[in-house]
Protein backbone atom coordinates (compact mmCIF):
# COMPACT_ATOMS: atom_id res chain seq x y z
CA UNK A 1 0.00 0.00 0.00
CA UNK A 2 1.30 3.55 -1.04
CA UNK A 3 1.71 5.36 1.61
CA UNK A 4 -1.00 8.82 2.10
CA UNK A 5 0.62 11.76 0.69
CA UNK A 6 -1.04 15.19 2.29
CA UNK A 7 -1.48 17.72 -0.23
CA UNK A 8 -0.37 21.76 0.71
CA UNK A 9 -3.24 23.42 2.10
CA UNK A 10 -1.85 26.47 -1.01
CA UNK A 11 -2.10 23.64 -3.30
CA UNK A 12 -5.96 23.14 -2.22
CA UNK A 13 -6.79 26.53 -2.46
CA UNK A 14 -5.13 26.86 -5.98
CA UNK A 15 -7.18 24.01 -7.35
CA UNK A 16 -10.43 25.03 -5.77
CA UNK A 17 -10.03 28.70 -6.77
CA UNK A 18 -8.93 27.67 -9.93
CA UNK A 19 -11.86 25.21 -10.45
CA UNK A 20 -14.26 28.18 -9.39
CA UNK A 21 -13.24 30.59 -11.68
CA UNK A 22 -13.47 28.53 -14.50
CA UNK A 23 -16.71 26.97 -13.49
CA UNK A 24 -18.20 30.32 -13.13
CA UNK A 25 -17.76 32.07 -16.33
CA UNK A 26 -17.87 29.30 -19.17
CA UNK A 27 -20.38 31.39 -20.86
CA UNK A 28 -18.64 34.14 -21.13
CA UNK A 29 -15.68 32.33 -22.35
CA UNK A 30 -17.92 30.71 -25.02
CA UNK A 31 -19.78 34.89 -26.29
CA UNK A 32 -15.96 35.87 -26.28
CA UNK A 33 -15.08 33.33 -28.53
CA UNK A 34 -18.21 34.30 -30.79
CA UNK A 35 -17.15 38.02 -30.80
CA UNK A 36 -13.95 36.79 -32.36
CA UNK A 37 -13.30 40.57 -34.62
CA UNK A 38 -10.71 42.39 -33.10
CA UNK A 39 -13.27 45.08 -34.06
CA UNK A 40 -15.61 44.29 -31.65
CA UNK A 41 -14.16 42.34 -28.68
CA UNK A 42 -13.00 45.30 -26.70
CA UNK A 43 -16.13 47.62 -26.99
CA UNK A 44 -18.67 47.35 -24.60
CA UNK A 45 -21.40 47.07 -26.97
CA UNK A 46 -19.98 43.30 -27.71
CA UNK A 47 -19.37 42.39 -23.86
CA UNK A 48 -20.73 39.48 -22.37
CA UNK A 49 -24.30 39.85 -20.78
CA UNK A 50 -25.00 38.42 -16.97
CA UNK A 51 -28.79 37.40 -17.40
CA UNK A 52 -30.80 38.77 -14.24
CA UNK A 53 -33.89 36.28 -14.03
CA UNK A 54 -35.88 38.78 -12.83
CA UNK A 55 -35.74 40.80 -15.70
CA UNK A 56 -37.12 40.54 -19.33
CA UNK A 57 -35.00 39.46 -22.19
CA UNK A 58 -34.63 42.00 -25.32
CA UNK A 59 -32.42 40.49 -28.33
CA UNK A 60 -31.13 43.43 -30.97
CA UNK A 61 -30.54 41.74 -34.57
CA UNK A 62 -29.34 44.08 -36.88
CA UNK A 63 -25.96 45.88 -39.09
CA UNK A 64 -23.87 48.94 -37.88
CA UNK A 65 -26.90 51.33 -37.43
CA UNK A 66 -27.89 48.85 -34.59
CA UNK A 67 -24.67 48.39 -33.13
CA UNK A 68 -24.62 52.28 -32.82
CA UNK A 69 -27.34 52.40 -30.51
CA UNK A 70 -27.48 49.49 -28.51
CA UNK A 71 -25.47 51.06 -25.42
CA UNK A 72 -27.82 53.36 -25.04
CA UNK A 73 -30.27 51.02 -25.42
CA UNK A 74 -28.76 49.27 -22.42
CA UNK A 75 -28.72 52.31 -20.17
CA UNK A 76 -32.62 53.26 -21.19
CA UNK A 77 -33.55 49.89 -20.23
CA UNK A 78 -31.34 49.54 -17.05
CA UNK A 79 -33.10 47.95 -14.33
CA UNK A 80 -36.06 47.05 -16.71
CA UNK A 81 -34.46 44.31 -19.21
CA UNK A 82 -31.42 42.49 -19.78
CA UNK A 83 -30.12 43.96 -23.81
CA UNK A 84 -28.55 41.82 -25.88
CA UNK A 85 -27.26 41.75 -29.26
CA UNK A 86 -25.88 39.75 -31.91
CA UNK A 87 -22.43 38.82 -31.65
CA UNK A 88 -21.42 40.55 -34.74
CA UNK A 89 -22.60 43.05 -37.55
CA UNK A 90 -26.31 41.24 -39.01
CA UNK A 91 -25.24 41.41 -42.48
CA UNK A 92 -27.84 41.39 -45.19
CA UNK A 93 -31.16 38.45 -44.67
CA UNK A 94 -29.21 35.48 -46.21
CA UNK A 95 -26.92 35.21 -43.33
CA UNK A 96 -29.94 36.00 -40.51
CA UNK A 97 -30.58 32.27 -39.73
CA UNK A 98 -27.45 31.42 -39.97
CA UNK A 99 -25.87 33.86 -37.37
CA UNK A 100 -28.50 32.99 -34.79
CA UNK A 101 -28.49 29.42 -34.60
CA UNK A 102 -24.88 29.70 -34.53
CA UNK A 103 -25.45 32.10 -31.25
CA UNK A 104 -27.81 30.03 -30.33
CA UNK A 105 -26.58 26.54 -30.28
CA UNK A 106 -23.22 27.85 -28.33
CA UNK A 107 -25.24 29.65 -25.65
CA UNK A 108 -27.60 26.87 -24.88
CA UNK A 109 -24.93 24.78 -24.41
CA UNK A 110 -26.24 22.57 -21.49
CA UNK A 111 -22.50 21.99 -20.69
CA UNK A 112 -22.09 25.49 -19.64
CA UNK A 113 -22.73 26.30 -16.42
CA UNK A 114 -24.85 29.28 -17.00
CA UNK A 115 -26.09 28.48 -20.43
CA UNK A 116 -28.83 30.37 -22.35
CA UNK A 117 -31.91 29.00 -20.48
CA UNK A 118 -34.48 32.37 -20.69
CA UNK A 119 -36.63 32.57 -23.15
CA UNK A 120 -36.89 36.04 -25.97
CA UNK A 121 -39.50 38.48 -24.40
CA UNK A 122 -39.05 40.97 -27.28
CA UNK A 123 -36.78 40.85 -30.45
CA UNK A 124 -35.98 43.48 -31.85
CA UNK A 125 -34.69 42.75 -36.13
CA UNK A 126 -33.90 44.78 -39.27
CA UNK A 127 -32.08 43.75 -42.05
CA UNK A 128 -31.57 45.63 -45.44
CA UNK A 129 -28.62 48.14 -45.62
CA UNK A 130 -26.82 45.26 -46.41
CA UNK A 131 -28.87 43.29 -49.00
CA UNK A 132 -29.35 46.51 -51.34
CA UNK A 133 -25.66 47.20 -51.55
CA UNK A 134 -23.45 46.58 -54.55
CA UNK A 135 -20.43 44.56 -54.32
CA UNK A 136 -17.47 43.80 -57.18
CA UNK A 137 -14.51 42.29 -55.97
CA UNK A 138 -16.18 42.75 -51.85
CA UNK A 139 -16.18 46.41 -51.90
CA UNK A 140 -19.15 48.79 -52.65
CA UNK A 141 -19.67 49.41 -55.72
CA UNK A 142 -22.65 50.81 -57.32
CA UNK A 143 -21.55 51.47 -60.52
CA UNK A 144 -19.78 48.31 -61.33
CA UNK A 145 -20.90 45.85 -58.40
CA UNK A 146 -23.44 43.48 -58.29
CA UNK A 147 -26.28 43.99 -55.64
CA UNK A 148 -26.07 41.84 -52.82
CA UNK A 149 -29.67 40.29 -52.78
CA UNK A 150 -32.04 41.08 -55.07
CA UNK A 151 -35.84 42.48 -53.92
CA UNK A 152 -37.37 39.00 -54.62
CA UNK A 153 -34.67 36.92 -53.06
CA UNK A 154 -34.91 39.36 -50.41
CA UNK A 155 -38.90 38.95 -49.49
CA UNK A 156 -38.33 35.15 -49.63
CA UNK A 157 -35.45 35.39 -46.93
CA UNK A 158 -37.80 37.85 -45.01
CA UNK A 159 -40.60 35.28 -45.26
CA UNK A 160 -37.92 32.52 -44.05
CA UNK A 161 -36.42 34.33 -41.08
CA UNK A 162 -39.99 35.27 -39.71
CA UNK A 163 -40.76 31.49 -40.26
CA UNK A 164 -38.00 30.95 -38.01
CA UNK A 165 -38.22 33.29 -35.41
CA UNK A 166 -41.70 32.68 -34.44
CA UNK A 167 -40.07 28.66 -33.84
CA UNK A 168 -37.32 29.92 -31.92
CA UNK A 169 -39.25 32.29 -29.78
CA UNK A 170 -43.44 31.46 -30.30
CA UNK A 171 -44.18 34.00 -27.40
CA UNK A 172 -41.69 36.47 -27.90
CA UNK A 173 -42.74 40.41 -29.16
CA UNK A 174 -41.37 40.39 -32.71
CA UNK A 175 -40.73 43.98 -33.76
CA UNK A 176 -39.38 45.16 -37.09
CA UNK A 177 -37.40 47.49 -37.89
CA UNK A 178 -37.57 49.30 -41.27
CA UNK A 179 -34.64 50.25 -43.68
CA UNK A 180 -32.96 53.62 -42.67
CA UNK A 181 -32.20 56.00 -46.10
CA UNK A 182 -29.48 55.74 -48.45
CA UNK A 183 -28.02 59.37 -49.10
CA UNK A 184 -26.70 60.33 -52.62
CA UNK A 185 -23.27 59.71 -53.51
CA UNK A 186 -23.07 56.72 -51.09
CA UNK A 187 -20.56 54.60 -52.60
CA UNK A 188 -21.54 51.08 -52.91
CA UNK A 189 -25.86 51.66 -52.65
CA UNK A 190 -28.68 53.81 -54.52
CA UNK A 191 -30.85 56.39 -52.78
CA UNK A 192 -34.33 55.45 -53.15
CA UNK A 193 -33.63 51.74 -52.62
CA UNK A 194 -34.08 51.66 -48.93
CA UNK A 195 -37.40 52.72 -49.74
CA UNK A 196 -38.05 50.15 -52.50
CA UNK A 197 -36.81 47.43 -49.90
CA UNK A 198 -38.74 49.03 -47.13
CA UNK A 199 -42.11 48.31 -49.38
CA UNK A 200 -40.84 44.49 -49.91
CA UNK A 201 -41.17 44.14 -46.14
CA UNK A 202 -43.82 45.63 -45.33
CA UNK A 203 -45.80 43.69 -48.02
CA UNK A 204 -44.44 40.63 -45.97
CA UNK A 205 -45.33 41.66 -43.05
CA UNK A 206 -49.23 42.22 -43.98
CA UNK A 207 -49.11 38.31 -43.41
CA UNK A 208 -48.22 39.39 -40.14
CA UNK A 209 -50.36 41.54 -38.26
CA UNK A 210 -49.06 40.67 -34.88
CA UNK A 211 -45.13 41.78 -35.63
CA UNK A 212 -44.87 45.56 -34.86
CA UNK A 213 -43.07 47.85 -37.17
CA UNK A 214 -40.31 50.47 -35.63
CA UNK A 215 -40.86 52.90 -39.14
CA UNK A 216 -37.09 54.38 -38.28
CA UNK A 217 -36.99 55.07 -41.83
CA UNK A 218 -39.91 57.45 -41.88
CA UNK A 219 -38.21 58.84 -38.68
CA UNK A 220 -35.09 59.64 -39.99
CA UNK A 221 -35.74 60.50 -43.44
CA UNK A 222 -36.73 64.40 -42.84
CA UNK A 223 -33.62 64.46 -40.49
CA UNK A 224 -31.08 62.62 -42.70
CA UNK A 225 -29.00 65.44 -43.84
CA UNK A 226 -28.34 66.77 -40.53
CA UNK A 227 -27.75 63.52 -38.92
CA UNK A 228 -25.73 61.76 -41.27
CA UNK A 229 -22.32 61.40 -40.22
CA UNK A 230 -21.07 63.25 -43.37
CA UNK A 231 -22.32 63.21 -46.64
CA UNK A 232 -23.07 60.34 -48.78
CA UNK A 233 -22.81 58.39 -45.54
CA UNK A 234 -25.54 55.86 -44.37
CA UNK A 235 -24.22 56.12 -40.83
CA UNK A 236 -25.59 58.29 -37.95
CA UNK A 237 -23.98 61.16 -35.76
CA UNK A 238 -24.72 61.12 -32.29
CA UNK A 239 -27.73 63.16 -32.08
CA UNK A 240 -28.69 61.04 -35.09
CA UNK A 241 -28.54 57.63 -32.78
CA UNK A 242 -29.91 59.82 -29.51
CA UNK A 243 -32.83 61.13 -31.45
CA UNK A 244 -33.79 57.45 -32.48
CA UNK A 245 -33.39 56.01 -29.36
CA UNK A 246 -35.82 58.42 -27.41
CA UNK A 247 -37.70 60.45 -29.85
CA UNK A 248 -38.40 57.92 -32.56
CA UNK A 249 -40.74 54.66 -32.67
CA UNK A 250 -38.25 52.97 -31.16
CA UNK A 251 -38.85 53.74 -27.62
CA UNK A 252 -42.73 52.83 -28.09
CA UNK A 253 -41.77 49.85 -30.04
CA UNK A 254 -39.35 48.67 -26.93
CA UNK A 255 -41.82 49.30 -23.95
CA UNK A 256 -42.20 46.83 -22.35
Amino acid sequence: MKPFKLIPLFAICLITLTHSVFAEQPAKAAWEKLVRSPKFNKRPTFQYVENNPQLPNVLLYGDSISIAYTDATRDALQGKANVYRLYCNGGDSSSFITKMQTMHTMMRDKKLKDHWSFDWDVIHFNIGLHDLKYLKDNKLDRVNGKQAISPADYEKNLRSIIAYLKELAPKAKLIFVTTTPVPEGEPGRIAGDAANYNAIALKVLKDYPEITVNDLYSFTKPNHEKWWTKPGNVHFNTAGATAILFGSPFAVALKL
